[in-house]
């Protein structure tokens, strides 16, 4: 497993190597997020960014390892570029006490969530009515090392779903 990120990473210039079995993509939501209301969105950057990762998965897909791709996106403006996604999820259906509805585009296999019932303190991020404490967004450890802020750490793939997601598709 290899995680491409910024700043060890950059997928706009990234070149996958030979034989990559999957890719589980997650481009910022900075531009697509219904959570940023009226202010403006350069969609155009955040397309830059999305299409890179789309060239990673052409990429892999032509040269016939790829098993499996996704691409995840929190509910938002980026299903006016990429269409109606396969698969939707939240944080909280897969151990993470977080709304978030997620969702999902590609070539996969279904992960099978592993919460069948909404937690009653399940934080949003927003003060609309919702469980608010900000002590539930953690950074995980493998992170601490790049100092992010509360967005980016709300912005990673939850390790539950990542964890599910890779059974499904292995």
């Amino acid at each position: 497993m290899r995680v491409i990120t910024l700043p060890e990473y950059d997928v706009c210039t990234y070149v996958p190597p030979e034989n990559v079995y999957g890719i589980l993509a997650a481009p910022p939501c900075t531009e697509f997020s219904i959570a940023k209301g009226n202010q403006y969105r350069d969609f155009v950057s955040g397309l830059e960014i999305v299409n890179a990762c789309l060239q990673i998965i052409w990429t892999c897909r032509i040269s016939g390892s790829l098993k499996f791709w996704a691409l995840e996106n929190p509910v938002g403006f980026l299903r006016q570029f990429l269409g109606i996604p396969s698969y939707q999820f939240e944080h909280w259906e897969f151990g993470e006490p977080r709304v978030k509805r997620t969702d999902v585009w590609g070539y996969f296999n279904r992960p099978v969530s592993f919460v069948k019932q909404k937690p009653v303190k399940a934080f949003s991020g927003h003060c609309y009515g919702n469980y608010n404490d900000s002590s539930i967004v953690t950074c995980p450890d493998e992170y601490k090392h790049l100092h992010l802020s509360r967005a980016d750490i709300r912005a990673i793939t939850p390790s539950g779903f990542a964890r599910a997601f890779y059974r499904a598709n292995k």
